[in-house]
């Protein structure tokens, strides 16, 4: 089976440079970007050019550790391209910069306001239009997919100001409300697709995809669409939902794009998660219980199970009476506002990936993703659990849906907080994550006098004891029930497991330990004797 020590430690990749034979090498702690920079100095162009890489067959290969192996008579074709075009079509560039920053400037008004709805409509008109027309005066398609690109730029540019302003705006005037309504111009689409592209994977990264171990740092916001992408082919499920695959790759975009860039739940924590549900069927070999319907279930949930979340739990929501705790009468109201953002995404029909099912199917389909992210509210952790032990005695039903559905739910439980089953290098950064997550909304509890939990406390709480606990009475204890109906799950996760909560003990007992004597003080001993 693959593992993270199953990636090769160096490769070597040979290029075709406009007819000139290159090779690069380089080690599996690469990044994609150092790959970038490294084919780029081969190349002759600034770190700044867009690289592609083409094999034989003409398909595109993907910059990052995995990508397959070559030989010197088959070598990776380099294009590459600087980012700023000065002659020619760059003049249309030109153009669109300068109307977009002319239309960004008027529309804030002499006293700053910016205003934000008269600008939404007037900037996505002319952007269109001017889109339209680079198309019809017969760019080049290269040139057209470069100068869409740079639109989607300037889009993301005004986005995040309009952002900026707003969040300034509510923070100076709120009370107790804390906005976490996802906005409509993130609902529709920015980008149009396709605005990546589609990576070959090696035989060796699909595999390794499929495993726990899988090191989910490795990969850029790109590659974690496709990556997403060939998960949702190779489990059958376009074919099953009759999925549009343009449609999929839309669906994938709009939920990147509702997802804030909180430390920990952002679209990376989704990507997790996804990865490890599609771990967990094909460790427990799911397909043999269950329908391909209840897979796409399982794996669409995972999707979008924090989708739009603040960065700020329920507790929060509910003490600081949010909107959101209002609306949702402080029943799981983060639970809640995901699945919304979820069917507002699949309300759209460019992004609908369930369009091509009948009704029946379709509820089916929204009361399963429904029920599944709300079970990943940590408040019914142990009404769910409980549930599901009794489902276990004397023999689990499959065939029994109130069994199934109880499943599928301890399924994403498991999946939404299943860091600390991963190696070592690949979990800690989540930890630190999390305690940043953790410390910015007890900062903001305790400047609006607020109660803050012990372990979200920045002067109480440490990484071992952060940890400790939960993986002891929490994790351990949920995926040794797991293990009852899937014995591999003992091996695979339950004893990585094992094995990280006794070197996080091992951790906290060395912080607790006394230092060690100062210099000073062992030379003063020896002089004195």
């Amino acid at each position: 089976m693959g593992n993270a020590s199953s990636i090769e430690p160096t490769k070597t990749i040979f290029l075709d440079i406009d007819g000139k034979k290159e090779k690069i090498m380089f080690s599996r702690h690469c990044g994609s970007r150092d790959i970038h920079d490294l084919i780029a100095h081969a190349a002759g162009v600034s770190r700044y050019a867009e690289i592609s890489l083409k094999d034989s067959a003409g398909a595109f290969v993907s910059l990052n550790p995995t990508m397959p192996i070559n030989t010197q008579s088959s070598p990776y074709k380099v294009t590459s391209k600087e980012p700023s075009p000065t002659t020619g079509d760059g003049e249309v560039f030109t153009q669109v910069l300068s109307q977009v920053a002319s239309q960004f400037n008027n529309h804030f008004s002499k006293e700053g306001v910016f205003k934000v709805e008269e600008m939404k409509t007037d900037i996505a008109t002319r952007l269109s239009a001017l889109e339209r027309k680079m198309e019809l005066e017969g760019l080049k398609a290269v040139e057209i997919e470069k100068c869409k690109r740079d639109i989607s730029d300037i889009k993301d540019q005004i986005w995040n100001a309009q952002k900026k302003f707003v969040d300034f705006n509510r923070l100076s005037n709120e009370t107790h409300t804390d906005s976490s309504l996802s906005d409509e111009r993130k609902i529709s689409l920015k980008r149009d697709v396709p605005s990546y592209p589609k990576y070959t994977l090696s035989q060796e990264t699909i595999e390794y995809l499929k495993q726990p171990t899988f090191d989910i740092w490795h990969w850029e916001p790109n590659e974690m669409l496709s990556l997403l992408e060939h998960m949702f082919h190779e489990l059958g499920l376009v074919a099953e939902f009759n999925i549009n695959p343009i449609t999929l790759k839309r669906f994938f975009l709009c939920v990147q794009e509702n997802y804030r860039n909180n430390p920990f739940h952002n679209f990376r924590h989704c990507f997790c998660v996804t990865q490890m549900m599609y771990g967990m069927i094909h460790l427990c070999h799911l397909w043999e219980v269950m329908t391909r319907e209840d897979l796409g279930i399982l794996m669409t949930a995972c999707v979008c199970h924090d989708l739009d979340h603040p960065g700020y739990n329920n507790t929060y929501q509910i003490n600081a009476r949010t909107e959101l705790a209002i609306r949702y009468n402080d029943i799981s109201p983060l639970e809640n506002h995901h699945c919304a953002v979820a069917f507002k995404i699949l309300s759209n029909p460019e992004c609908n990936i369930f369009a091509n099912v009948d009704k029946d199917t379709f509820k089916r389909i929204r009361a399963g993703i429904t029920m599944l992210i709300l079970a990943t509210d940590m408040a019914r952790h142990g009404e769910i659990m409980d549930n599901f032990k009794m489902k276990l005695e004397p023999e689990f039903d499959y065939k029994n849906k109130d069994s199934l559905d109880t499943l599928k739910m301890v399924l994403i439980k498991c999946c939404d907080i299943s860091n600390e089953v991963r190696p070592m290098e690949v979990s800690e950064p989540w930890v630190d994550c999390l305690l940043e997550e953790y410390f910015n909304q007890s900062d903001r509890e305790k400047m609006e006098g607020l109660p803050v939990a012990p372990f979200m406390d920045r002067d109480k709480v440490t990484k071992p004891t952060a940890q400790i606990g939960f993986i002891k009475f929490v994790l351990i204890p949920m995926f040794e029930t797991v293990a009852k109906l899937f014995p591999v799950i003992d091996s695979t996760m339950v004893e990585p497991l094992r094995i990280a909560r006794d070197r996080y003990e091992d951790m906290k007992e060395k912080n607790s330990m006394p230092p060690p004597p100062s210099q000073s003080n062992k030379k003063k001993t020896v002089t004195e004797k």
